[in-house]
């Protein structure tokens, strides 16, 4: 295995450095889009490099950073700017009836910052979260501030976590895969709970145009 990432090494070496930062940067932001697109590999792996002596911590970070806020917030427009008229269709009403949405804008009032925050380290989440707060027309700047303080800490960990890794590689990378699984976990109960949530709340007494 050792042998196999020397020449991965070597290979990426071959590579523009430009090319490599826009790679984790665009990495870093189609997670908001599409969330198989494994963003939190992209900055590992820029960290690995960088420890490699092939990129520079200050970029990796600002690229994956820059470009992961800038797409959240557009989703976070988009869902402000679009969200409801979405949910007054037939499959949108369907998916949230007027009285959930009221109940969501209601707890994105209460809890919006907070959720925003914890919200970016879970997979999934992170990009549900942005959308259905501008859905529920959360302040702008009740949900950049929080989007940005979390990507921060969380590509922080991550980049720095790459660096250490490089100089025990395997073992490193076992340790991640191991807690990205428990990571995984933990967002599919998550998403179990907001499930039952969401079939309660249908269930609750509906207004008259419901």
């Amino acid at each position: 295995m050792q042998s196999d990432l020397e020449n991965l090494f070597q290979l990426i070496g071959e590579i523009p450095v430009e090319s490599i930062y826009l790679l984790i940067a665009i990495g870093a932001a189609v997670e908001n889009i599409f969330p198989p697109i494994p963003s939190d590999t992209f900055v590992l792996l820029g960290g690995i490099l960088v420890d490699q002596g092939l990129l520079r911590a200050d970029l990796v970070f600002i690229s994956a950073w820059l470009a992961n806020n800038v797409l959240a917030l557009f989703v976070y427009l988009m869902g402000r700017r679009y969200g409801r008229g979405i949910f007054q269709t037939r499959w949108g009403h369907w998916l949230l009836r007027p009285h959930q949405l009221e109940r969501l804008s209601e707890f994105y009032e209460r809890y919006g910052t907070v959720t925003v925050l914890v919200s970016r380290f879970f997979p999934v989440f992170r990009v549900l979260i942005p959308a259905f707060a501008g859905i529920s027309r959360l302040p702008f700047w009740r949900t950049a501030i929080p989007l940005m303080i979390a990507s921060a800490v969380w590509y922080g960990v991550l980049l720095f976590a790459g660096i250490f890794a490089s100089r025990n590689l395997p073992r490193m990378l076992a340790v991640f895969e191991a807690f990205n699984t428990w990571l995984l976990l933990a967002t599919i109960m998550l998403l179990g709970g907001v499930a039952i949530l969401w079939w309660l709340s249908r269930r609750e007494r509906q207004g008259p145009h419901e």
